[in-house]
């Protein structure tokens, strides 16, 4: 390949450019981390309202790119300038430029995990489908966590496209062969649900959200039924011990109103797997 094309394919630049539109993307999955949930609730109040025989609320249009961000404090209009990954809040110290309220460091997080996680792709698996799928898993596992984290909620519109690429890539063998990419979706959909329905058989609550059993389907469609093991062993030791530095910081105390969301963990443990997985593996079998 050659011309524009052909050189930022190089190995030496790919990583490089890959950096640099994760970073871009990132920018976007904060806009979708905060405004999925919301059009979530708007769509829920519009089908309460239809069954309820009422008519559908009235409200200003809402998506993830109408109307433009701005400040939640002060109205601001974020500008273009305002808006540059990473850069833009370490020139504004954290701070709006109109009203000067602090800004999450969420948001910068956000975007250097995307550019991080796909110049990682791109640099480990070259110019390749594996490489855009890695990627795009990490992009999409991101945002899950962040979302699970803050609302307990991992939206379909996010986890069911996942399962699909996943079997997609593996059509061609991207990173598994099909066989073991379906077998690992329906496995990682069942895994979790069979521990869903034996916890609440023995104490009457529900220990996680179907969601959870949708996000460990994508998992096992991407990197195959061989490494749900290890995502779950891993997503599970990740959980135990945030959950364990939480219970630290209130003095041995669980919160009021604590609640376990395991989408942040499993996406750690699925990344974990997805550039690790198989030598962590070896490792083990090497050692018994």
């Amino acid at each position: 390949m050659t011309g524009a094309a052909g050189w930022v394919l190089q190995p030496a630049v790919l990583p490089w450019a890959a950096l640099f539109l994760g970073l871009c993307i990132g920018s976007f999955l904060n806009v979708v981390i905060h405004r999925l949930p919301r059009m979530m609730e708007r769509e829920w109040r519009a089908e309460c309202a239809e069954l309820a025989g009422q008519p559908a609320p009235v409200e200003d249009r809402y998506n993830l790119f109408l109307p433009r961000s701005v400040c939640p404090k002060c109205g601001h209009r974020i500008t273009a300038l305002e808006n540059v990954p990473i850069a833009s809040w370490l020139v504004l110290g954290g701070k709006c430029s109109a009203c000067r309220t602090r800004i999450s460091f969420k948001y910068p997080l956000v975007e250097a995990l995307a550019g991080i996680g796909a110049a990682y792709a791109a640099w480990r698996f070259g110019a390749s489908a594996a490489a855009l799928g890695a990627a795009l898993f990490v992009w999409f596992t991101i945002v899950l966590a962040f979302i699970d984290q803050e609302t307990g909620l991992l939206p379909d519109a996010l986890t069911l496209p996942l399962v699909w690429i996943g079997l997609l890539l593996n059509l061609n063998s991207s990173f598994v062969p099909i066989q073991d990419a379906v077998i690992g979706a329906v496995a990682g959909y069942l895994s979790l649900w069979l521990v869903y329905w034996a916890f609440k058989l023995l104490t009457g609550k529900e220990g996680m959200g179907y969601g959870d059993f949708k996000m460990n389907a994508a998992v096992g469609a991407l990197l195959g039924w061989k490494m749900l093991p290890l995502v779950i062993l891993l997503s599970s030791v990740v959980g135990l011990a945030f959950g364990a530095a939480q219970m630290l910081a209130a003095r041995g105390r669980w919160e009021a109103g604590f609640r376990f969301h395991f989408g942040p963990y499993l996406a750690i443990a699925g990344i974990v797997a997805l550039f690790w997985g198989e030598p962590i593996v070896r490792w083990y079998l090497q050692s018994l």
